[in-house]
């Protein structure tokens, strides 16, 4: 079941949290376009004077949804990445993570990549800065397998890097949670296609004496 990060917009909560929590609904919902301030405060249950006081224009609570978003990722990136096990190991974790948490805030995420194109300039430079960051962090991961001969070096990290976040970035348009396979299993599906695509391959072997060959003329020989 899809969760937020900002909980719940009960009158327990903080009214940060209200407000986010209200407004990854209504985006998720509506769209960003077509939510209007003061439905947003309506449902909190605030006043636009409170919410201004947080946040200092609607698109602030579209940064800060997204940007809960990442930095959680890239805490449990910087975890896994750190943490104990081989490098497959390590990749394994924090791919399948990466997934896992998309699906878990799913709303979010959709919410964030239907609408990145109506943040300001400044706030765009910004989410690409904090977003190029964590792919650089994630794809120190493929290099360190590269360099130590787990997975090929014929293709460059940061091109299958960009592969495995292209299909990433694309659930929120097809995924259902009514579907036929849960999160988890579309998680462990995606990331072992990646992972088979980075696995170094074992040299093949050479022909034995006397198997056939190819004559001059590039045919085979009978």
């Amino acid at each position: 079941m899809a969760q937020r990060l900002a909980g719940n917009a009960s009158a327990y909560a903080s009214i940060p949290d209200r407000l986010l929590a209200v407004a990854t609904r209504l985006f998720a919902e509506k769209g960003y376009e077509s939510t209007s301030v003061q439905e947003i405060v309506a449902a909190a249950g605030v006043t636009k004077g409170a919410m201004y006081h947080y946040f200092g224009a609607k698109d602030d609570l579209l940064y800060e949804i997204y940007h809960r978003l990442l930095g959680l990722q890239t805490r449990r990136l910087r975890e896994f990445a750190g943490g104990p096990g081989t490098v497959e190991e390590r990749l394994r974790a924090a791919a399948v993570d990466v997934l896992s948490t998309s699906f878990q805030y799913l709303d979010e995420f959709t919410v964030f990549f239907r609408s990145m194109h109506v943040l300001p300039k400044e706030r765009r430079r910004a989410v690409r800065a904090e977003r190029r960051r964590y792919h650089e962090e994630f794809r120190a991961l493929v290099e360190e397998g590269q360099r130590e001969g787990v997975f090929r070096a014929d293709v460059p990290a940061d091109l299958s890097v960009h592969y495995f976040f292209g299909a990433v970035h694309q659930v929120s348009t097809w995924y259902r949670p009514d579907g036929r396979l849960d999160a988890q299993e579309i998680s462990e599906y995606y990331v072992e296609l990646f992972l088979n695509g980075l696995r170094a391959r074992p040299e093949a072997p050479a022909a034995a004496p006397g198997r056939p060959g190819r004559d001059d003329r590039g045919a085979t020989s009978a």
